[in-house]
């Protein structure tokens, strides 16, 4: 199908030579093997996929996502250029997320970055308060057994990891766990955007085994409202959990100005 936006009686193609409506931006239509990479470079954002991991093989990413190899070949070239997989040869050959870089500048600019989206931040963190709670109870009208059971082994596996990758990889399993239990597409999509718009600002919270604890509670206090049936108390400890992690991203964007400041 064809849009033609591009005639009128006025200038420029805009009918009575008015200003463009405001909001409206160009429609880019993404070509099979841009898609797969955009899916798979969420995968890794959200952690779904840790640092030094290998990717399924070609063939079982062509049968996921119902291309030819080429195509899937032709994605990963892509990931390569943008250094978040690398290609590896021989008996245990295959292609694996990159390791991120582990040094001061990479730091400063992670740093840097999470302050620049200060004002994008703020916004996402008002949308998850409103967002995430209802997301929760709805989980707790709809949810099955096999959606216990994500949930259980996510918080599981935050509990036995020691790695802070592993440890937000799970907790985003969790929360996407949630999501998927409300059998509403647009709920997930919207979960798995909020996590991708504050992945960095999370990743420079404390790794303690304090912060831990006290995560591992809330999430255990939300499941078990889920496993409950209690939309109410599914909500409520949502909230709490959503609010405890706003006042976290806040004193964490508050330190960060005052070391870029000094």
């Amino acid at each position: 199908m064809t849009v033609d936006v591009g005639r009128g009686s006025g200038t420029n193609g805009r009918a009575g030579g008015g200003a463009q409506p405001p909001g409206f931006a160009p429609i880019h239509q993404l070509r099979a093997h841009e898609y797969v990479a955009e899916q798979v470079r969420r995968h890794i954002a959200l952690r779904l996929i840790a640092p030094g991991e290998s990717l399924p093989p070609e063939r079982e990413l062509a049968a996921t996502f119902g291309v030819g190899r080429p195509t899937i070949q032709h994605a990963l070239r892509l990931l390569e250029a943008d250094r978040l997989v690398e290609a590896r040869r021989g008996r245990h050959g295959g292609t694996f997320v990159s390791e991120p870089a582990e040094n001061a500048g990479a730091m400063d600019e992670l740093l840097a970055r999470v302050l620049r989206d200060r004002e994008e931040l703020d916004e996402v963190l008002a949308y998850r308060r409103v967002l995430e709670p209802r997301v929760a109870r709805e989980a707790a009208r709809t949810r099955r057994r096999e959606d216990l059971t994500a949930m259980s082994h996510a918080i599981a596996g935050m509990a036995e990891t020691s790695s802070e990758p592993e440890y937000m990889r799970h907790d985003t399993e969790f929360h996407l766990a949630i999501a998927r239990a409300t059998r509403n597409r647009f709920l997930l999509g919207a979960i798995e955007d909020v996590r991708l718009r504050l992945n960095d600002a999370m990743s420079l919270l404390p790794e303690s085994d304090t912060w831990h604890r006290r995560l591992g509670g809330e999430h255990e206090a939300i499941l078990g409202a889920i496993k409950s049936r209690d939309a109410d108390g599914a909500e409520h400890a949502m909230d709490l959990h959503v609010a405890a992690s706003e006042l976290s991203v806040r004193a964490l964007l508050t330190a960060i100005r005052r070391r870029l400041a000094s």
